[in-house]
């Protein structure tokens, strides 16, 4: 999602997701201009309407025609808070991207305090909700729960990954792309690439209006798509070597029940056309040569993948005395 950052001035381009958050729209816009008043920071407002049925999309349309700093996009349907970010994330301007929820929670007064902490040379700020203002059982519980399961797998320790309210690098978003619940895991992907993560407490608010629209429905496929992460870290450029070393293992263990199964015939007299080892020496040797199988298919799809788009499969921060070859 490539922005025009380098021709732009502004300096910094907030997104926020809008889902049938009528009542808060306005409060939310007045927010915003009042904790950046006075600061001297010349800003967007990007409101992606993700297809509200209310009256969300006209309280957006107005605000934009007072207000030249006011973006809207429109949906034609709902298609998830993930998609909303990557909508707004694809026309930022901003040499810094902030997003946010768009129900008054995250407190846009805690911007300047990002903001700060990026001009510290870090890539990417995340808030960490400290004092959280939801339901334990529902909300906080699966929260804690995620938070720790995606740092031990990502190696990326952050106490909150699904707070909205963090602040990038534009550079850190170009080349991103967010499918699924991809978007809480963008610190992930950016440590992947080089980039410096550092984590704020920020100010966490009770919903005032509407409901949640993300509960812990969607617990699954915050799992499924850590998979993914997981997977895109550690062997996205070298499938082979996790899916070859499984291969392996299962092929020596084949093997150990093949030679378990031959001395039990030879020395106990068992006949073999009756023995289940037989049955799962023929299922481990074959569930081997598919995994190998599938890591040289992996390494063919990741060589097309790079090279068919010229991608390199490292990341340059700066060059000293190279010229511009």
């Amino acid at each position: 999602m490539r922005g025009n950052a380098e021709n732009s001035p502004t300096g910094l381009s907030i997104v926020v997701p809008i889902y049938n958050e009528e009542e808060n729209v306005p409060p939310l816009y007045d927010r915003v201009t009042a904790a950046l008043a006075g600061t001297g920071i010349d800003y967007e407002l990007i409101l992606v309407d993700d297809g509200s049925s209310d009256g969300s999309f006209m309280l957006l349309k107005q605000l934009a025609e007072k207000d030249q700093r006011v973006k809207v996009i429109r949906f034609r349907r709902n298609f998830g808070q993930t998609a909303a970010m990557a909508a707004g994330f694809g026309v930022a301007r901003g040499r810094v991207v902030v997003p946010m929820d768009g129900d008054l929670q995250n407190d846009p007064a805690d911007i300047p305090m990002l903001l700060a902490k990026i001009d510290e040379g870090y890539d990417v700020v995340s808030g960490w909700r400290k004092d959280r203002q939801d339901t334990f059982i529902n909300r906080r519980l699966p929260s804690i729960i995620a938070n720790g399961l995606i740092s031990r797998m990502t190696g990326v320790h952050l106490h909150d990954y699904g707070c909205t309210l963090k602040a990038y690098r534009r550079e850190v978003l170009d080349g991103v792309n967010l499918y699924g619940e991809m978007h809480r895991f963008v610190p992930a992907l950016a440590s992947q690439v080089g980039a410096r993560v550092a984590e704020l407490p920020v100010r966490h608010h009770p919903r005032l209006h509407g409901t949640s629209k993300y509960g812990i429905s969607r617990t699954t496929r915050v799992v499924l798509d850590l998979m993914t992460v997981k997977f895109l870290l550690s062997y996205s450029t070298k499938p082979i070597q996790l899916f070859g070393k499984w291969g392996i293992y299962t092929i020596l263990a084949g093997f150990a029940t093949g030679s378990l199964t031959l001395w039990m015939k030879l020395f106990e007299g068992m006949s073999m056309n009756r023995n289940p080892l037989l049955i799962l020496t023929a299922f481990l040797l074959f569930g081997g040569v598919q995994f190998i199988a599938l890591g040289l298919l992996g390494e063919v799809n990741a060589r097309t993948y790079h090279e068919s788009q010229g991608k390199p499969i490292y990341v340059v921060r700066e060059k000293i005395n190279l010229g511009e070859g």
